[in-house]
């Protein structure tokens, strides 16, 4: 079976108004799997910890479904791309059931032996998708569980929110960087930096999604994306403005398009300073960085950032030694880093990442190339850690937030990193 000759027909619902119930949600579901022929050997691909989803509510239907069709398999893998695993309590309380009689998977991004080559996008295809701004072939290599004859259908879980490399969450992203090997994850993150991250975060036609979605034509399983909208509210209750299931890039961009209404606020100026309350899901500041991501636009000239969240107390479990090697720092200045040093090169998506953190850059008086904006971080990172990575030190258990609420200078933004904040023209 494959995607050429695989079809899964649009279906779904939602706006900027709904809250789809269960029921809906689950009907939506039934109609997208109909095309998952009895005996089937199916493979779902699940987000991880660190993102809302409906995940938990979907996943227990998607498998009475199957069970009661009679497939002959149905696993999932966490699409962790280069994030720390879970644990298998995580992995279950994320697929909403107590136990599974699957298996689930780990995405082992560094482990070659756990990595297929599917095929290569090559030199003249990605200057086409690039826009020229990546002129080299890129092998497209994915997990071993998506080698041909391996699985016949691929389910694709996972919800639709602003990205900072891919324009938005949701559908092929959930391939690439989700799990697959180094060599797309690198040019992917570079791309989306090289694009400049104001330009990209926000927009459904990307250069790195026209990039992604041509490498996930390669999987030659079966696929159908499940693509939620959906946004926690005070409660703790995760609400679903919409479900799009289907076609991988036609689920994607109806999701996208009610995701725009949902997540992107447009408020009337820009502030000197924004305090970014960090949303709790994100422990360390390869995740965390969504706060300079998403509030860079609001910020002035010369103004800053600062990022509370007692519960952050790491760079990145991962890639921590090499982001505090190098530091955060405008896209100019990374650039001149890769020049010189074939270990960054080496790991484009960290280079990619220190880019993006820093957010933007501008000339100083003395006609040096620096951050747009300051970040501070009171956070459970050491000052120490935080000056060597370019980054300004507050102590969280002294810095009293509320007392700037006045201040009409500062804006104070709870659960920064979940929704991307623009001036209105």
């Amino acid at each position: 079976m494959s995607t050429q000759i695989f079809k899964s027909e649009l279906c779904g619902e939602g706006s900027h108004d709904s809250d789809l119930s269960a029921e809906t949600c689950a009907q939506i579901l039934s109609q997208a799997l109909e095309p998952i022929e009895p005996h089937s050997r199916v493979l779902a691909i699940l987000p991880d910890k660190t993102r809302d989803d409906t995940t938990h509510v979907l996943f227990p239907i998607a498998d009475e479904i199957l069970r009661d069709r009679n497939v002959k398999s149905f696993d999932a893998l966490i699409a962790q791309g280069t994030h720390p695993a879970m644990s298998i309590e995580q992995k279950l309380q994320k697929i909403g059931l107590s136990n599974f009689d699957g298996t689930l998977f780990d995405h082992e991004w560094n482990r070659p032996e756990e990595l297929i080559t599917l095929g290569k996008l090559s030199q003249k295809t990605v200057v086409q998708l690039t826009g020229g701004l990546v002129d080299q072939a890129v092998p497209v290599t994915l997990n071993k569980l998506l080698a041909p004859g391996v699985y016949d259908v691929v389910l694709v879980f996972g919800a639709t929110v602003p990205h900072e490399v891919a324009g938005f969450a949701g559908g092929a992203k959930y391939f690439f960087p989700g799990v697959a090997g180094p060599e797309l994850t690198h040019t992917t993150h570079w791309l989306g930096a090289l694009a400049g991250i104001e330009h990209i975060i926000g927009e459904v036609e990307t250069p790195t999604r026209h990039l992604i979605e041509a490498a996930a034509d390669l999987v030659p399983a079966g696929v159908i994306s499940l693509n939620s909208v959906v946004s926690r509210e005070d409660n703790g209750r995760i609400r679903t403005y919409g479900l799009f299931a289907g076609d991988i890039r036609d689920a994607f961009r109806s999701a996208a398009g009610v995701s725009k209404d949902v997540h992107i606020r447009s408020i009337g100026r820009k502030y000197k300073r924004v305090v970014g309350l960090l949303d709790p899901h994100y422990d360390e500041m390869w995740v965390g960085g969504k706060a300079s991501y998403k509030l860079g636009a609001i910020i002035e000239d010369e103004g800053e950032l600062i990022i509370f969240a007692p519960e952050l107390k790491r760079i990145s479990e991962t890639h921590g030694a090499l982001i505090e090697k190098y530091g955060y720092a405008p896209l100019e200045i990374v650039r001149d880093m890769l020049g010189v040093s074939e270990e960054l090169r080496e790991n484009l998506c960290i280079a990619a990442h220190l880019a993006h953190v820093s957010y933007a850059g501008r000339v100083d008086k003395e006609g040096k190339i620096v951050p747009r904006y300051l970040i501070t971080m009171a956070t459970g990172i050491d000052e120490e850690t935080c000056r060597r990575v370019n980054l300004g030190y507050l102590d969280y258990r002294s810095f009293d937030y509320e007392q700037l609420r006045s201040d009409p200078d500062t804006l104070i933004v709870e659960n920064a990193g979940r929704d991307l904040y623009k001036v209105s023209a």
